[in-house]
């Protein structure tokens, strides 16, 4: 599978991006746990993408998840969630962190725009600060309203038939 390229380690997605930054290429950044993609995930992440010239994800490890999200998540692999993300075509590069935040990614790959859902307030968003002080910029995108893992998760526990 050609997208696997995508997944890159942290050394090796840096090197890639210190060549993309010498181009004046614009890097934006987001994180998550990515746990059941949906169609707000895939809307979310396309306007990420628009706000510059390189999506980097960094997707929180299983661990990371488990310890965010409690014993029953994810329900997906972070293999698997990886592989998904990175077959989107507004995803350059996909980064595993085990850390509960991504604060170390972020301070390694300096992005331009750092990105999240409109459901975080700024003061809330990790690496706001650090990004903003090297002269990036903090953008937070609109939530879609009634698109969330945790709403699909009820659904699908409650028995929903679809309709």
């Amino acid at each position: 599978m050609l997208f696997n390229k995508k997944i890159k380690n942290l050394p090796n997605a840096v090197t890639a991006i210190r060549k993309l930054q010498k181009n004046n290429k614009k890097i934006v950044f987001t994180n998550g746990c990515f746990d059941i993609l949906h169609a707000g995930h895939a809307s979310y992440l396309s306007k990420a993408k628009s706000l510059g010239d390189v999506l980097i994800i960094g997707l929180n490890s299983d661990g990371s998840v488990k310890k965010l999200k409690g014993k029953s998540r994810p329900i997906v692999s972070q293999k698997n969630r990886a592989l998904l993300l990175a077959a989107l075509e507004a995803v350059d590069f996909v980064v595993i962190f085990n850390e509960l935040t991504p604060a170390k990614l972020i301070k390694a790959i300096k992005p331009d725009v750092l990105v999240k859902g409109g459901d975080w307030k700024k003061e809330e968003i990790v690496g706001a600060e650090f990004v903003e002080s090297c002269g990036g910029k903090v953008k937070n995108l609109a939530y879609i309203k009634g698109l969330s893992t945790r709403g699909l998760i009820a659904k699908i526990q409650a028995g929903y038939s679809g309709k």
